[in-house]
């Protein structure tokens, strides 16, 4: 294991502003796995940092096969980790909007533009990444649909799903998709959890790495595990559910739950009296993909995603 410098930016008032990788092996410019960049993705961090840990355990015991480089940048936004901020705290930025980035520009495209010049030359992307949105997703793998194929590439991680969809707007921002333009198969791998550690889900998508790097031929560990991939289009075989009023939210189902349709899938409560206002209904058959996890909800705001059968 061998650990350089990604950035090393001088700070306004502070101590540089540095961000590490750690490089295994040496050769073809394989994997690189890049962590969190948004300052709450404490699951992430997490998960990286094992990773680290497992493969140099597999470097020390030889099981790398010579020929192969890979790259772990364990966190790609310190700054907002040690202040708590889940965006850049100088100006609410988010770095992985800010792709490809600005030479000239702010910070988060400085920032963006030195991770991307440090991973565009592997053949494989893997971010450790978050939603948008607060709540409990089944572990899965999105993948963008561009000139690249990497729906093949996606079923050897043998996660439970990968989620294909087109780029909107505003993802054509993300390091993901930037990948993809520079010829990178990149893939963005999503845990049940952000801002708090699940172990449980934490080992699927760390397992789910390995296996890759396995099915690649760049490790000879033996690593057991690993599910039938189930391929989801976001267009055609999920369906946002909405709170059809205010309130508490009190679900009734957790995620992975099959449910058929008329099953009840949560109420939604007075936060005044706790009368019950209105009820979410199942209108299909199909597994729970996500969840809302805040306590309260808005009228009309998306609280499941149903996989469709």
């Amino acid at each position: 294991m061998k650990e350089i410098s990604v950035i090393d930016s001088p700070a306004l008032y502070r101590d540089n502003y540095r961000v590490r990788g750690f490089v295994f092996g040496s050769g073809k410019k394989s994997v690189c796995v890049v962590g969190p960049m948004r300052g709450n993705e404490y699951q992430q961090q997490f998960i990286a940092a094992r990773l680290v840990n497992r493969l140099k355990e597999i470097e020390e015991k030889g099981e790398l096969v010579p020929g192969y480089e890979i790259l772990v940048i364990p966190c790609a936004n310190t700054y907002s980790f040690n202040t708590r901020k889940r965006f850049w705290p100088i100006n609410n930025f988010d770095i992985n909007r800010s792709f490809p980035g600005e030479v000239d520009g702010a910070s988060t495209e400085r920032f963006a533009g030195k991770i991307l010049q440090a991973t565009k030359d592997y053949q494989y992307g893997i971010q450790l990444s978050s939603y948008y949105i607060s709540g409990t997703f089944m572990p899965h793998i999105k993948i963008f649909k561009t000139e690249l194929d990497c729906e093949q590439s996606a079923k050897d991680f043998k996660m439970p799903f990968v989620q294909i969809r087109s780029a909107r707007a505003f993802e054509k921002t993300t390091l993901n998709y930037n990948w993809q333009m520079n010829g990178v198969q990149g893939f963005s791998l999503y845990s049940s959890a952000t801002n708090y550690i699940d172990k449980t889900s934490a080992h699927t998508v760390m397992r789910s790495i390995l296996l890759f790097l396995k099915s690649k031929g760049i490790i000879t560990t033996d690593i057991p595990g690993g599910y039938e991939t189930k391929i989801i289009n976001s267009q055609t075989d999920l369906m946002a559910l909405r709170a059809p009023s205010a309130g508490f939210f009190a679900p009734k189902v957790k995620v992975g739950f099959e449910v058929s349709a008329g099953d009840l899938l949560a109420e939604i409560r007075d936060p005044y009296t706790d009368e019950v206002i209105s009820t979410i209904v199942s209108p299909k058959d199909g597994t729970i993909f996500y969840m809302q996890s805040d306590p309260l909800t808005y009228s009309h705001s998306s609280v499941f995603n149903l996989i469709l059968k």
